[in-house]
């Protein structure tokens, strides 16, 4: 009588342990697939966006384009039109590669969880193999003959233990391919990055200084508020 699959996950405990970490794998595959999902498209429009309206010189709309932007190269972007003006080139470019290598770590999120089952579940499987043998030896009475019925008694536990060695390994194949195709993926989607952020801050520095030499300075949220507190003040003196 053969023993279906179902048949051996229900009788051994490890098997469930498996098929967990397999499940476990694919629900980390999706959540990376759904994150990175257009993510060097939405980068390369915004940073397209940017570049054409750094090159006319419109500051204020690139900044706009990068706050309604759902891209995270956005953060990057949004650092340098913060510190525009107001820092030495030098800070100003350190500061907008440490928020890139910010958002570039976000890419390897949950990595490590496909990694620690490609590295453990062919072990899982093993030692339930393991016990799985020595339960069939233990169906062995004290004293029976070596006749061909010990077979026929050890036999079918040592098969059907065997199967979470298989299980294993092929849950481990399956989360390894998982890892380097986003672990590659990661890594050009970094060098994208760092790529348009160089581009940016070339841009940036191209930029036409005002006259007697200084950068110009984009206005922050307490320079748009500073209109309206003039005339509430001129109001009260003229009161």
């Amino acid at each position: 009588m053969s023993t279906s699959l179902w048949d051996v996950i229900q009788s051994r405990w490890e098997m469930w342990i498996i098929v967990g970490m397999s499940v476990l794998a694919i629900a980390v595959g999706l959540e990376r697939m759904i994150f990175q999902w257009r993510y060097l498209d939405r980068a390369r429009t915004l940073a397209d966006t940017v570049r054409r309206c750094l090159g006319r010189g419109a500051l204020n709309e690139g900044r706009s384009a990068c706050e309604r932007s759902q891209s995270p190269l956005a953060d990057v972007f949004l650092v340098g039109y913060e510190r525009y003006g107001r820092s030495k080139p030098e800070n100003l470019e350190r500061a907008v590669h440490r928020e890139r290598v910010r958002v570039a770590s976000d890419l390897g999120n949950w990595m490590w969880v496909l990694g620690t089952i490609g590295a453990t579940a062919p072990f899982v499987g093993l030692f339930g193999t393991v016990i799985g043998v020595l339960e069939a030896f233990d169906k062995i009475k004290p004293g029976a003959g070596q006749d061909a019925g010990l077979i026929t008694v050890v036999a079918p536990g040592i098969s059907v233990a065997l199967y979470a060695t298989a299980a294993g390994i092929l849950v481990a194949v399956e989360a390894v391919l998982i890892f380097n195709y986003f672990n590659q993926r990661s890594a050009r989607v970094s060098r994208e990055l760092k790529l348009l952020t160089d581009e940016f801050l070339e841009l940036l520095d191209e930029l036409e200084p005002e006259a007697g030499g200084s950068k110009r300075r984009l206005p922050s949220e307490s320079d748009e508020d500073s209109p309206r507190k003039k005339k509430s003040d001129g109001a009260r003196e003229a009161a």
